[in-house]
């Protein structure tokens, strides 16, 4: 099960170690694309797979469903990591989600998301201040 926050470094030439919990759970081969709230999103394929089929099976014709392939799909790279469990990030993900030297990675049960140290300490306060809100809105959205 993907589940946990992990600490690790980005080194040279872009070059991360995923760590050995969630690489069990993930295998060698791994989609990296850009995720919500300025973080990436690593996945398995066959989950990439199914998103692309979600996605492909909406009406193309909709703003949302282009804008939405344009976010996810546009953005992937598929990885194969070392067999030190190293994969080298593409240089334009690394920019959108502003990694620096320290990394957070953190595992969301079905997803892994790949956090700049200090942007997840930001987001984790606005999550630890905001917990009950949140909660309370997604009770609203189950009972809808």
């Amino acid at each position: 099960m993907l589940i946990g926050e992990y600490q690790s470094k980005l080194g040279e030439k872009n070059r991360v170690a995923l760590p050995s919990r969630l690489r069990t759970d993930l295998g060698n081969n791994i989609i990296v694309t850009r995720g919500y709230e300025n973080c990436l999103v690593i996945v398995r394929p066959d989950q990439f797979e199914a998103l692309l089929k979600s996605i492909n099976e909406k009406e193309f014709t909709l703003s949302e469903v282009r804008d939405t392939s344009r976010f996810l799909v546009g953005g992937a790279a598929e990885i194969e990591l070392d067999n030190q469990g190293r994969m080298v990030l593409p240089k334009s993900l690394i920019e959108y989600a502003n990694l620096k030297e320290d990394l957070t990675f953190i595992g969301l049960v079905r997803w892994v998301e790949i956090w700049s140290t200090d942007s997840w300490k930001e987001r984790l306060d606005f999550l630890t201040n905001n917990s009950s809100e949140i909660a309370q809105k997604l009770e609203g959205i189950r009972n809808e």
